[in-house]
């Protein structure tokens, strides 16, 4: 489900050169594949974990691999990795609190494209929990992406967002279902008939990258929500069980008491706490994205969303742990 295969190709020095930083990442790899499948593109990519079959995959298929991670101290490197790049996709990775460094990160990243002369970023961003709730809600990996996005609009570069939904994924790798009593128990942060937005971010991404890069001029400037589906949780349980004939239910874990009753070994984490009963409670009182936002753009001009449905047809999860 998650192998990066494609026909090497060699790449054509006319093409324009794309360089994404967290290539190894879902956003990273989607947007990668999709690139180098157009034909369109020169593809190279950041990542600490070149060593990884599937970055060997991604370097058969054609993809420049230079190693690097993805933390703050590195902006010279991150500047000399972008040379000669005609845009820069980047994402910051998951920074789990206390540490505090995703908007350093994000800074440096996008003063190294400035630096290198490229001529257009897509960042991956998210709402400003922290401007929203004025202060009431406590989600940073949401409002310091905010952050980075308002910091790249006062650069001298061309910039546009895309804004990625709840991932499908979240339920293989964070929030795992339980057996108990012969039923799954799919223990989920948001109260049972809210409906909000889910996406693939292996297959959703990459086109959104794809169609920002091919029409640049058209969406400079531009934040856009990337969605797959909006369901609730109790119709996730239920599609879940229409496909896969496994019997599931909803369990709220939308208070504390109930997150660390279904999880545990969050409870050695306050801070982590905070911010994913933060990040629920923002989503359930406010709407996952700002209200001003086009949530038809990217099922518009991706015809091919994967829903709900599909993503459990398509990768046959049958509720086990998945990493990825």
């Amino acid at each position: 489900m998650t192998s990066f295969q494609l026909k090497p190709k060699r790449p054509s020095a006319k093409k324009p050169l794309i360089t994404i930083a967290g290539v190894m990442g879902k956003q990273g790899r989607s947007a990668a594949r999709t690139l180098i499948e157009s034909g369109r593109f020169r593809v190279r990519g950041i990542t600490s974990r070149a060593h990884l079959p599937e970055a060997q995959q991604m370097a058969a298929a054609g993809i420049e691999l230079i190693s690097l991670p993805l933390r703050p101290g590195f902006q010279r490197a991150y500047t000399e990795a972008f040379m000669g790049s005609h845009g820069v996709f980047f994402m910051t990775p998951n920074i789990v609190p206390p540490a505090t460094h995703e908007f350093d990160l994000g800074r440096q990243l996008a003063d190294a494209a400035v630096a290198a002369g490229v001529e257009h970023i897509i960042f991956s961003s998210l709402e400003n929990v922290e401007a929203i709730s004025d202060g009431a809600l406590y989600a940073p990996h949401f409002t310091d992406k905010a952050k980075i996005e308002q910091y790249i609009r006062g650069l001298p570069i061309h910039s546009s967002f895309i804004m990625l939904a709840f991932f499908y994924t979240n339920f293989m790798e964070f929030y795992v279902p339980s057996s108990q009593n012969g039923k799954l128990v799919f223990p989920v942060y948001l109260p049972k008939d809210f409906p909000a937005p889910f996406v693939d971010p292996l297959t959703a991404t990459g086109p959104a990258v794809a169609e920002i890069f091919s029409h640049p001029e058209k969406y400079s400037g531009k934040s856009l929500p990337v969605i797959g589906d909006i369901v609730s949780p109790q119709q996730m349980v239920d599609i879940f069980t229409e496909v896969t004939a496994k019997e599931a239910v909803y369990a709220a874990a939308y208070t504390k008491q109930d997150l660390l009753h279904y999880f545990p070994t969050l409870g050695t984490n306050e801070n982590l706490v905070r911010e994913i009963l933060g990040m629920a409670h923002y989503v359930a009182e406010h709407g996952y994205f700002a209200g001003h936002r086009d949530l038809s753009w990217s099922r518009s001009v991706l015809p091919n969303t994967v829903t709900w449905k599909t993503f459990l047809q398509k990768t046959n999860w049958q509720g086990q742990s998945i990493l990825f």
